[in-house]
């Protein structure tokens, strides 16, 4: 009764409006925590976006004063002309990357690749923040695989409800040469049911190969270690094997051994790459997680619960805009001959401009004037578009 008058004499106070809880001070700080994040994370990207800004500013500007102080017509002429060519030839060697990476995913796709399962069916227990950052793993697992010498065939299975969603924001994902199920791996293999493998930490078989006939499986979740052991139960509940992989046998551990999605997938690229675990591990786990083991070799110990560090933006492998434009240029398989087609189209509308701009002026060198800034770019705006689609000029 006390504690009902005194919140009826606080809401009084109030206005007749209840007032929220004040905040435990554990929630403050993760609250700080967060907005100083936050702070950070907008800092860096407007400070990444100035300087992408500088850069191309930078870049036309010199191309500009080399226009400028070339001796004669002629030489400007042939300074478009080799630029426009090496232009081109970036994009032949680009369109015959995309090629052959479309070709090595398909032979894996065909039964020469690993199959790796990254299980989706975890979305529901996952905040918002969290399902955006499962996104970008995954995103980095397809960018990585299509890089690899020997891709693994991958599939997403439980790929439905929020998870599609947000995966389906992810420019040309709908032209990804992999696998994608909106059932469950149990359905998706239900004749193969004996070969699923779950990789979990919480595990106790050690996984000391990759068997080519096994399916593994890895846990799409985010979870802060909100849901521990998740992984193992579901494998245990569902009567399909489960195994860790052997980080204990090459480093000591403070803690646990949960690693991103992006982070065990590639591990096992590598591993079918290198078929050396010890490779694997040191060539994926970040320096800031292993610099202990290679100063103090076997009697550091090292954390490798990137989970932990999930505020900080580790787990959650929060790519800036330049990580995502590099990553969607190579999930993206649209032909790379529009990117030249829309230059020539932007030099022929330059051209038309400059010659109705001579006729006007009653320029008796309008021929001239015509060859010389065909090359040019008229605007930072279309300088930015070209910079976005090209990349760094030669």
């Amino acid at each position: 009764m006390a504690d009902e008058a005194e919140s009826e004499q606080a809401a009084a106070a109030g206005g007749g409006v209840a007032q929220p809880p004040a905040l435990s001070k554990s929630a403050r700080k993760k609250l700080q925590k967060q907005e100083r994040y936050a702070e950070r994370k907008a800092a860096r990207k407007a400070a990444e976006k100035e300087r992408r800004r500088a850069d191309v500013e930078r870049r036309r500007r010199e191309w500009d004063e080399a226009l400028a102080a070339a001796p004669s017509d002629e030489a400007r002429a042939e300074m478009v002309a080799a630029r426009r060519e090496t232009r081109r030839e970036r994009v032949g060697r680009r369109t015959e990357e995309r090629g052959a990476r479309a070709e090595r995913l398909r032979r894996a796709a065909e039964g020469a690749g690993q199959k790796v399962v990254l299980d989706l069916e975890f979305a529901d227990l996952m905040r918002p923040n969290e399902i955006h950052s499962l996104t970008q793993q995954i995103m980095y697992c397809y960018a990585v695989n299509g890089r690899s010498a020997s891709p693994a065939h991958l599939w997403l299975t439980g790929c439905s409800g929020e998870m599609a969603t947000h995966l389906q924001r992810i420019p040309g994902y709908d032209k990804w040469i992999i696998e994608k199920a909106a059932k469950p791996y149990l359905e998706a293999f239900e004749d193969h049911k004996e070969n699923l493998v779950y990789l979990t930490a919480d595990a106790e078989t050690v996984l000391d190969d990759l068997d080519m006939s096994k399916i593994y499986i890895i846990g799409g979740l985010v979870d802060r270690n909100r849901w521990k052991g998740i992984t193992l139960k579901k494998a245990a509940e569902q009567g399909i094997q489960s195994a860790k992989l052997p980080i204990g046998n090459y480093l000591k551990m403070s803690s646990s051994q949960v690693l991103t999605v992006n982070q065990v997938f590639e591990i096992m690229l590598k591993f079918v790459e290198t078929r050396d675990w010890k490779t694997a591990f040191f060539h994926v786990i970040p320096q800031r997680k292993r610099g202990q083991a290679e100063a103090g070799d076997d009697e550091a110990k090292v954390s490798l619960d990137d989970n932990d560090d999930a505020d900080e933006g580790a787990a959650n492998i929060n790519l800036s805009e330049e990580d995502l434009k590099k990553l969607s240029d190579e999930v993206d398989d649209d032909d790379a001959d529009e990117e030249l087609e829309d230059e020539e189209a932007d030099v022929s509308n330059k051209k038309q401009c400059v010659r109705r701009e001579n006729e006007e002026a009653g320029d008796q060198s309008a021929a001239v004037a015509v060859a010389t800034p065909a090359g040019l770019d008229a605007t930072p705006q279309a300088e930015q578009a070209k910079e976005s689609n090209n990349g760094v000029d030669d």
